[in-house]
């Protein structure tokens, strides 16, 4: 939501395994104090330095470092991570608003893993579907003008986007600066084709949410027999849709999301949730 810069997500280079200083002081003071009054044993930026480690390299569970304590430590501390699906963007780093704002939507297909297929039976509701691919995930994803991530969901690479733009873009949440209610309704939505929907522009124009989609070949051919006019289309507004692009290639420089080897979906979403928080506090 906003303009871009070339350099808008580059970040500092941050090693695996490793949470930088600036991000874990945002970080650090949100979690609970470690003590054994509260049944805290292990330090808190070991524990996650863990995690992130796991995911960025996509090793399996019981081979991580043993400088990160046991793995069943670590293991234990990612579910409340997966239970998120929008991202809150920490104080006074809000989404990029400025002049000619936009909310980037797309979706990118990851190959599972035997791992994570695991039986046949329950593959949709673990969000593995098949597709030409094969069994596959699809992660459904807005971000700001910046290319940094506000909501995402998790399907079966089967899904069709446009059937999950609504609930993607419903899940925006973004804390106001000071008292009120949050954020949750972009300025500009810009998307590809896949989500060149009657349903979706429909639902855009209910919100006030202006909308630069291209249309379908058939569509405009559609227009053309009924001598309708075609959606109005912003070339110089569509340019920008890489920012979402950009975002899901720094998510997918993470092993673990680009290749899903967790077969339940709370430990795949909880390593979306940790990259794009990270790309937040990194920029």
């Amino acid at each position: 939501m906003g303009c871009l810069s070339d350099h808008g997500i580059v970040g500092p280079v941050v090693r695996d395994g490793e949470i930088s200083d600036a991000a874990w002081a945002v970080i650090g003071p949100l979690l609970p104090p470690v003590g054994r009054a509260r049944g805290r044993w292990r330090d808190h930026r070991q524990v996650l330095e863990g995690i992130v480690f796991k995911f960025r390299t996509g090793l399996p569970w019981r081979d991580l470092p043993e400088r990160f304590g046991p793995w069943q430590t670590v293991h234990g501390a990612v579910r409340p991570l997966g239970r998120r699906r929008h991202l809150r963007p920490p104080a006074g780093r809000g989404p990029d608003t400025g002049r000619g704002g936009l909310a980037g939507r797309d979706r990118f297909h990851d190959r599972a893993s035997p791992p994570a297929r695991g039986r046949q039976r329950g593959l949709e509701e673990r969000g593995i579907g098949r597709s030409r691919g094969g069994l596959t995930s699809k992660i459904h994803l807005a971000c700001d003008g910046r290319g940094r991530p506000l909501a995402f969901l998790v399907t079966g690479g089967n899904r069709n986007d446009c059937t999950q733009a609504e609930a993607v873009i419903s899940l925006i949440r973004v804390p106001a600066p000071g008292p009120g209610r949050p954020r949750t309704r972009p300025d500009h939505v810009v998307a590809d084709k896949g989500y060149s929907a009657r349903t979706f522009r429909a639902y855009l124009r209910r919100r006030g949410i202006k909308t630069t989609i291209p249309e379908r070949v058939d569509q405009l051919a559609g227009r053309t027999r009924r001598r309708e006019r075609p959606c109005g289309f912003d070339k110089a507004a569509y340019q920008r849709r890489n920012v979402v692009e950009r975002c899901f290639h720094r998510l997918k420089q993470w092993r673990g999301i680009a290749t899903r080897y967790d077969k339940r979906p709370d430990r795949y979403l909880a390593a979306i949730t940790l990259a794009s928080t990270l790309i937040w506090l990194d920029q």
